[in-house]
């Protein structure tokens, strides 16, 4: 007898009236029609089926912090990383795991399932590094947690940010972080990105660093992370966060740039509250976005997430854990309007963004993990309109998080007694 079997759900990709079959937490069997006798059925209704969402950019050590030790009055970035500074001394163990468990909640309830975390490894107590590490096994059971050594204040610019770095490696941080643009110079941003792939290459490390989060079109720091990676064998494993300095670079430069990437395999992650919020803010009119170029990317064949970024920490006062939220943003923002764009920005937060976190066992297939969302809408485009209600959320099969259906009373002579906001 199975596990569980959902009947009659609309997957992403557009197959309808598909049924998947549970044992063991695995998926056995994916079918349309399928009828099977099971310990737990679910009948879809033609509701939208998806595997879980994945923020594949994030910082866990801050989140749910604002206010602390004040609020970022200007809103921007030097400000946030400021205020950061100021709170890094006063934090505690107990307040950060405290902090991540809560933000952890939300994100099981939103049918986020996988987080990758850049983590400041520059308290030289690595008291982060410790708080989300002891998270990091807590949550397990119910949701992957991925943690960057981010060295904040700059790999080069922190005279021991390179020996704190390969400590929190050896603690059980898995991927190497990088802020070249923060360094005190283009040499020496361009230098932490050789020794930092070079330190990633030699302990078979996963690669993501912060890239030309600026609106200075002459950063050019994905070039050289590209470059790096193909000098060191890297392809596949690496991948530029923000790159928001793309969106001003020149278009024949880009024309260079976009082949160079795609041959190095070098992933590419744009944080559209977050970038759109915080770029452009030395600009009068006309104002740049900011975000990067999603939609020449994926043209050009580079894989491209979508990432949260921040929560209520810093430098973003808002937010709640909810990736169809960063998906509506980012579709707007690169005015991906198109059925296609749209689709692929909903691929941004789960097949994309899985890829980035190289995830086993992700997705809708035999053999993978039975972990997906059932989602209060017919398909990814109606479900990034509604920011969808997640009805039922599932981890490896276990049943994790459940919504009621949402409906609104209307008490309107002659017209419907409910308001469910969907055309069908």
């Amino acid at each position: 007898m199975l596990d569980l079997l959902v009947k009659n759900a609309s997957f992403p990709d557009g197959r309808t009236g598909m049924s998947l079959a549970v044992r063991s937490g695995i998926i056995v069997e994916v079918a349309p029609g399928l009828d099977a006798p099971a310990h737990e059925v679910t009948d879809a209704q033609g509701l939208l089926l998806s595997p879980p969402f994945v923020d594949a950019h994030f910082h866990m050590d801050a989140t749910l912090s604002h206010g602390l030790p004040r609020v970022n009055q200007s809103g921007t970035l030097l400000e946030g990383i400021a205020l950061w500074g100021e709170l890094k001394p006063l934090l505690t163990q107990e307040a950060l795991i405290e902090r991540a468990l809560t933000y952890c909640d939300w994100a099981v309830a939103k049918g986020l399932l996988a987080i990758r975390s850049h983590v400041d490894i520059c308290d030289p107590r690595l008291l982060a590094v410790e708080a989300l590490l002891d998270v990091k096994r807590r949550v397990a059971p119910y949701l992957d947690l991925q943690l960057v050594a981010f060295p904040q204040d700059g790999a080069l610019r922190d005279p021991q940010a390179m020996d704190k770095l390969k400590r929190a490696l050896a603690m059980g941080v898995e991927v190497v972080g990088g802020i070249p643009h923060f360094e005190r110079t283009s040499e020496q941003g361009a230098l932490s990105v050789k020794l930092l792939c070079e330190l990633a290459a030699e302990q078979g490390r996963l690669v993501d660093m912060h890239c030309d989060e600026s609106d200075d079109p002459l950063s050019r720091h994905i070039e050289t992370l590209a470059f790096e990676t193909r000098r060191l064998g890297l392809e596949g494993r690496v991948t530029g966060s923000h790159c928001t300095s793309m969106h001003s670079m020149d278009n024949y430069y880009v024309s260079k740039l976009l082949p160079l990437m795609f041959e190095a395999g070098v992933s590419v992650i744009a944080n559209p509250l977050v970038n759109i919020t915080l770029q452009g803010r030395h600009d009068s009119y006309p104002k740049r976005r900011g975000m990067t170029r999603v939609p020449e990317l994926l043209a050009a064949g580079v894989n491209v997430a979508f990432g949260h970024d921040c929560v209520m920490d810093p430098w973003y006062s808002l937010g709640s854990g909810d990736m169809l939220e960063v998906a509506h943003m980012g579709l707007h923002v690169a005015q991906m309007t198109s059925q296609q764009g749209m689709r692929a920005c909903f691929d941004a937060v789960t097949l994309n963004a899985a890829k980035v976190m190289h995830l086993k066992g992700y997705g809708l297939e035999v053999g993978c993990d039975a972990s997906f969302v059932l989602l209060q809408a017919r398909d990814a485009v109606e479900a990034i309109r509604l920011r969808a209600n997640r009805l039922k959320v599932w981890r490896k099969g276990v049943l994790v998080a459940e919504t009621p259906e949402v409906m609104t009373q209307l008490r309107v002579e002659g017209r419907p007694g409910e308001v469910g906001f969907s055309q069908r």
